[in-house]
């Protein structure tokens, strides 16, 4: 057999359009504000990426390119002015920050109206108890490309490689508010593939080439690939031996044009949520 691809570009595509219609029948543009503290290139390319969207969208976006050397209480002093804004609905401090500044003062400085991210304490709780103001971007993202394919977790085993706040935990939870059984995996799982074996829909976000092999995939399993790596000839790849992998799978995700799209689209849900909230 040979997989379906879960294309998350075309999809990002039609929720994009869709913010940009509610975003034109609002009184006023709903507006982003990005924080970026040094020259981390990667996280330039982000950044560039976001206020593309935000143009799409028909957002504000407030760009703030900081220098590195940037102390906390001069970081701390702009979010602070970003809250009390009243133009800006969603305030992203783009991570990870400079090793001297504390990416975890940071997050608990924005306002959870604001906390776009869905990063600050009172969100993630709010997601954990089933009352989200907003959805973490990436695995609310994955979450919008199952339903979009007609991929029903509930009732089916999913296992999650990675336990990081930002995608691990709280996709576990988004899937296990849908009815799923959840097993999440990470660095000190023993027996890995045969835990992977196991899943009816599979994700992987650790960030390492070549993780999960065929061998590791029960016949039929969805596969959704989070990660975003660079292989040794120097191309974006994911966690995923995506080759092999597509030869057993049902659906799968390709890298690039799966999750990354979905992320940055998620953001932009949010950012309009924000703003309905706010207005």
């Amino acid at each position: 057999m040979s997989a379906v691809i879960l294309d998350g570009k075309a999809l990002a595509a039609k929720m994009k359009e869709t913010v940009a219609k509610e975003s034109a029948a609002l009184p006023r543009k709903p507006g982003l504000a990005v924080i970026l503290v040094g020259d981390d290139p990667a996280s330039a390319v982000y950044v560039r990426n976001k206020e593309k969207d935000c143009a799409d969208c028909g957002f504000l976006c407030l760009d703030y390119h900081l220098s590195a050397d940037t102390t906390e209480t001069e970081l701390l002093e702009l979010i602070a002015q970003m809250n009390d804004a009243p133009e800006v609905d969603g305030i992203l401090v783009q991570l990870p920050l400079p090793k001297h500044l504390s990416e975890e003062s940071a997050i608990r400085a924005i306002a959870p109206e604001k906390d776009v991210d869905c990063f600050t304490s009172e969100n993630v709780g709010a997601m954990v108890q089933g009352k989200a103001r907003f959805l973490p971007c990436t695995p609310g993202g994955v979450m919008a490309l199952l339903d979009e394919y007609g991929i029903d977790p509930a009732g089916k085993h999913c296992v999650v490689l990675g336990r990081s706040n930002i995608v691990g935990k709280p996709m576990a939870q988004l899937l296990l508010q849908r009815d799923a059984t959840v097993t999440i995996c990470h660095s000190k799982t023993p027996n890995l593939a045969e835990e992977c074996r196991r899943a009816d829909i599979l994700v992987s976000a650790v960030g390492r080439v070549g993780l999960v092999s065929a061998d590791m995939v029960k016949e039929g399993a969805v596969v959704v690939d989070v990660a975003m790596n660079r292989g040794a000839d120097g191309k974006l790849c994911g966690d995923v031996l995506y080759g092999e992998v597509a030869e057993k799978a049902s659906y799968i995700t390709p890298v690039p044009g799966g999750v990354g799209p979905l992320t940055r689209a998620q953001l932009m849900c949010n950012t309009l949520a924000a703003s309905k909230n706010r207005q």
